[in-house]
């Protein structure tokens, strides 16, 4: 498997993920702050590295104040944005650097490889933030574990 190729598969259950821990929160009611608060971040997140990647101006804020309903109407928009940009990409562009700012305004490069690597790690970090609150509350958070999903046939 190539690059561009796992890059694909890690976006594919990164989507799934997200929508594990999406439909554990709608069934619990959907109202808790901090796991909404957390799930909006990771979704804005994913958008703004993802215009980054495409040169174009950031849409939403880092942590937005927004609803369940937003957040997987944005996550589900994501997943076909993600999948059409790594069908245009080619493995030679992984390690071509781009320039943008952070939330801070500060100046930064990084490659395309590891801004990829980087949106998949944080929506990782995220979800494990939020199975730990689920937890704490007393709730039972999705099992969003890649193998789990892999072995179910749910990511390929």
């Amino acid at each position: 498997m190539n690059l561009i190729e796992h890059f694909r598969r890690q976006f594919a259950y990164d989507a799934w993920a997200n929508g594990e821990v999406m439909a554990v929160i709608r069934a619990d009611g959907g109202e808790n702050q901090r796991t909404l608060q957390l799930m909006s971040h990771i979704v804005a997140a994913e958008r703004l590295w993802l215009e980054r990647l495409r040169s174009q101006p950031q849409s939403v804020p880092v942590w937005p104040k927004v609803d369940l309903g937003w957040c997987e109407a944005q996550a589900l928009e994501l997943k076909g944005l993600w999948a059409e940009y790594l069908q245009r990409i080619s493995g030679t562009e992984l390690g071509r650097n781009i320039s943008y700012k952070n939330s801070k305004g500060e100046a930064w490069g990084s490659t395309i490889e590891d801004v990829l690597s980087h949106a998949i790690l944080h929506s990782a970090y995220h979800r494990g933030q939020i199975a730990s609150h689920m937890r704490s509350i007393g709730q039972t958070p999705a099992y969003t574990d890649f193998i789990h999903g892999v072995r179910q046939g749910l990511v390929e």
